[in-house]
């Protein structure tokens, strides 16, 4: 399990291999293929499958007549699979599947990415030349006709099982990410769920002792009942419920609890399908947003990519009444935190939003009081999404739904199709958007980020924060969240290049990809981390942490932060007390004044760039080898949660200093995926319609179209609708 990861020894292993491929390959990208590579992986990148599907809903008097019209209507605007099929009780899914397949439409939302693997032995079977291109091979009829008999027997083989099934039930093809089996949210368990945590614990500690040193219960006021340790594992059966709420870490292993057994059930369910049919990818992920505290919920989303390495693909729910309400509605530059944060979870993995929105909603959302989750839904806003997915790195979508439920729940909601089940903007504009898709998807299974600066994110932080989140501040848990998205949308609003980065992904050796790692409220820093981080700043990079962070180690006992710390060496600074400004007390920094957290520290080695009005280091810079590891005195990420593009404090010069952009778009987000054959660009706008101006620095293209449309654009002159986006191609 990642959580007793020895860091520091993990990377010496890849350490020099790094150095290596730093000047050929200067962001790392083979080794970001290859932190989730597997048999599964490969094959994928060899078929690049780019599904535009779609959920069928059946309705009453709908029969294969009206089914077919469907599956012409989907194919002729673009959409190439279905994401699920949803029959009335006289029909069956793989009935309705046959039918799908005839017209050309795969019946799964994996689209191609469910075709047997395409080999030599398979080629010289079917009497293809080998020298073809992948792309030719895949409209050979002879491999279209070949594919189809794998997909029929899929059905028939579904069919079969499902007529032995004692239940007469199909077998799970998905996982979700939260599974409420052994307990609810937080800390709550189930009867089951508490057996079940004993015996993990048991496993996990082998001993009491070991137990009692985990949990402090050496620590003043945080033993049992304030009167002793546990004695033994019966002692601990029995008390257990009983310690105090002041002790974190036991709290944490509720959460670890949960998320182990999470991830072996999906596990176990994944390879069970694999056993069924080892074509067909199984998907991971599911309905829990990103805006959402996954630690609390006992969830670890880079857990379950890592568990669908083998087995098939991940991804989120997107859904614009169900998951922004921590962000009041906010969309534009919400949909691409959630995208790019789910595909960083799994890099060099096939991830795809194969759970999105197709149309308005109004009546169906999260519940918020103070918020409105009803949304106006045209082919702008749906066209913000899907460009969002692709500019993160996804491969594909899949949509609930082409037509709205017919009764009940969700009943004219959501669909591509509107109440009456005719062909929508959307629809058309969408449809448009998946033929491109299918028209680049050998490129874009190439593409990469090019990312400046790497936000870190660690499971072992946000589980900090929510062991902390007790009744009356109950908002704790949202702290790493709120500071993970102003962070992020500071870098958009400047349209700095970024990626979402875990401890994980450095002990893997991909600290090189970043000239800047921002560390947003890391409350919690494992001490397996700082060697980590020090290397990188040796190495030359530069290290940004902002407040409050550096309080506890991984086990919420106070990091030691004073002289000859680990923690000292890297910032050239102590940790003396962590103060709070703009309650009874108002400090300033260079005259503008400071909310929330702030510091007393020393300087040792660090110089002082910036003092509070009290006469104390309030911004620090530590030269350390090659790089530099700054201290920020103000919590810089959650103030920027409210407010990203007026901030008093220069935070994007104290994080960048000398870097900057290689392409700047102003008046609008830009992102952008670097392939060798060309740079796709993806704007998308805010605000009412506008002309803007794209500016590269040193990047030099040969012709600049509009992707969707084929044609040739200026780029100084470029037109984006009220909320809407465009895809720009950048031919090198």
């Amino acid at each position: 399990m990642k959580f007793s990861y020895r860091l520091s020894v993990i990377l010496l292993i890849f350490s020099t291999s790094t150095q290596i491929h730093a000047q050929s390959d200067p962001y790392l990208h083979q080794r970001y293929d290859a932190l989730h590579d597997s048999p599964m992986q490969q094959k994928f990148r060899k078929l690049a499958p780019m599904p535009a599907g779609v959920v069928y809903v059946q309705h009453p008097n709908e029969g294969e007549k009206e089914m077919r019209v469907h599956f012409q209507n989907m194919k002729k605007l673009g959409f190439n699979a279905l994401k699920q099929i949803m029959p009335l009780p006289t029909w069956t899914i793989e009935q309705i599947s046959l039918i799908a397949l005839e017209e050309g439409i795969m019946p799964w939302w994996y689209g191609e990415g469910g075709y047997e693997e395409i080999t030599p032995a398979l080629l010289e079977q079917l009497g293809i030349a080998k020298t073809l291109s992948m792309s030719e091979i895949l409209e050979h009829p002879k491999m279209v006709n070949y594919q189809k008999e794998v997909a029929q027997k899929r059905i028939r083989n579904i069919e079969k099982y499902i007529q032995d099934s004692p239940d007469k039930k199909f077998m799970r093809v998905t996982s979700v990410a939260y599974d409420p089996e052994i307990g609810g949210r937080g800390v709550e368990l189930s009867t089951k769920g508490e057996a079940l945590f004993l015996e993990w614990l048991k496993k996990r500690y082998h001993t009491v002792e070991n137990l009692n040193q985990a949990w402090n219960q050496y620590h003043a006021g945080l033993f049992l009942n304030e009167q002793r340790v546990f004695s033994d594992w019966e002692d601990v059966a029995k008390n257990w419920r009983t310690l105090t709420s002041r002790e974190y870490n036991h709290v944490k292993d509720i959460y670890r609890f949960k998320v182990e057994h999470n991830l072996g059930r999906i596990r176990e369910s994944a390879t069970q399908f694999n056993r069924f049919d080892a074509n067909a990818p199984y998907r991971g992920g599911g309905e829990l947003a990103v805006f959402h505290p996954f630690a609390w919920y006992g969830v670890d989303m880079e857990g379950i990519a890592d568990v669908l390495t083998q087995y098939g693909s991940f991804y989120p729910s997107m859904h614009f009444s169900w998951h922004y309400n921590l962000v009041k509605g906010e969309i534009t530059k919400s949909l691409y935190q959630q995208a790019s944060m789910m595909n960083d979870f799994n890099k060099g993995g096939w991830t795809g939003g194969w759970e999105s929105t197709g149309g308005p909603m109004q009546m169906d959302g999260e519940k918020n009081p103070g918020h409105n989750n009803s949304y106006y839904v045209g082919p702008d806003e749906l066209m913000q999404l899907y460009l969002s997915q692709l500019a993160a790195g996804f491969k594909g979508f899949g949509i609930w739904c082409w037509n709205a439920r017919s009764a009940g729940k969700e009943g004219g909601e959501y669909s591509l199709l509107d109440r009456n089940g005719q062909i929508t903007d959307r629809a058309i504009a969408i449809g448009q958007l998946g033929k491109a898709m299918q028209k680049y998807r050998f490129e874009l299974w190439k593409a990469h980020k090019e990312p400046l600066v790497g936000i870190m994110y660690d499971w072992e932080n946000e589980a900090t924060w929510g062991a902390m989140s007790i009744p009356g501040r109950d908002d704790f848990r949202f702290q790493p969240v709120k500071a993970r998205i102003g962070i992020s949308n500071m870098l958009m609003t400047n349209n700095i290049p970024f990626e979402y980065v875990t401890p994980n992904d450095l002990s893997k050796g991909l600290a090189g990809r970043y000239k800047v790692l921002y560390l947003p409220a890391m409350l919690t820093m494992r001490k397996e981390l700082l060697p980590l981080l020090k290397k990188y700043v040796q190495d030359g990079g530069r290290l940004v942490m902002d407040l409050p962070s550096g309080w506890y180690d991984e086990n919420t006992v106070n990091l030691p932060t004073g002289k000859g710390s680990d923690f000292e060496q890297l910032f050239g600074a102590t940790i003396d007390d962590f103060q709070f400004s703009g309650t009874n007390r108002q400090l300033t920094i260079a005259g503008k004044e400071v909310q929330g957290f702030t510091i007393n520290s020393t300087a040792t080695a660090a110089r002082v760039v910036e003092k509070y009005n009290n006469g104390k280091p309030a911004v620090l810079e530590h030269t350390l080898g090659k790089g530099k590891a700054i201290l920020l005195g103000f919590q810089a990420s959650l103030n920027a949660f409210e407010n990203a593009e007026k901030s008093s404090l220069p935070i994007l010069q104290y994080t960048l200093s000398a870097y900057s952009s290689p392409y700047s778009c102003p008046n609008a987000l830009v992102y952008r995926l670097a392939a060798p054959e060309a740079d796709h660009y993806f704007l998308l706008n805010d605000a009412a319609a506008k002309t803007v101006a794209l500016d590269f620095k040193n990047l030099k293209y040969k012709r600049i179209t509009d992707a969707i449309t084929g044609e040739t654009v200026n780029i100084k002159q470029l037109t984006l609708a009220t909320k809407g986006g465009r895809w720009i191609r950048a031919e090198k």
